[in-house]
């Protein structure tokens, strides 16, 4: 059973910067691509960035060239780097396998607003 930790969300100014971090534990971490994803209010919850178990990423264009997805496989975490954030950023940030498993951390809140 594979439990997922999310921290790191908060309230910041837009075009300031975020740091989460994932810590995952009770599975085989390295082994899979980890993903953060993203539910606005109201809104279905999106993949905004990935990260293979060799280290290759992708990102939604939303947010390619602002957010950076890395991972400690020794460590079993996954962090997202956000910066230049807008109000658009705004939702609950969640870690999770790519594909999904069917648990979920409680995530993390990130709001930009001045």
């Amino acid at each position: 059973q594979v439990q997922l930790v999310e921290s790191g969300g908060g309230l910041v100014q837009p075009g300031g910067s975020l740091r989460l971090s994932c810590a995952a534990s009770g599975s085989i971490f390295s082994a899979y691509t980890m993903g953060w994803y993203r539910q606005a209010a109201g809104k279905q919850r999106e993949l905004v960035a990935r990260i293979t178990p060799g280290g290759s990423t992708n990102y939604a264009d939303s947010v390619k060239g602002r957010f950076t997805i890395s991972r400690d496989n020794a460590k079993k975490m996954v962090s997202l780097q956000m910066n230049s954030l807008k109000p658009e950023d705004t939702a609950v940030y969640y870690c999770n396998r790519d594909p999904t498993w069917a648990s979920w951390g409680q995530g993390t809140q990130v709001t930009v607003s001045s």
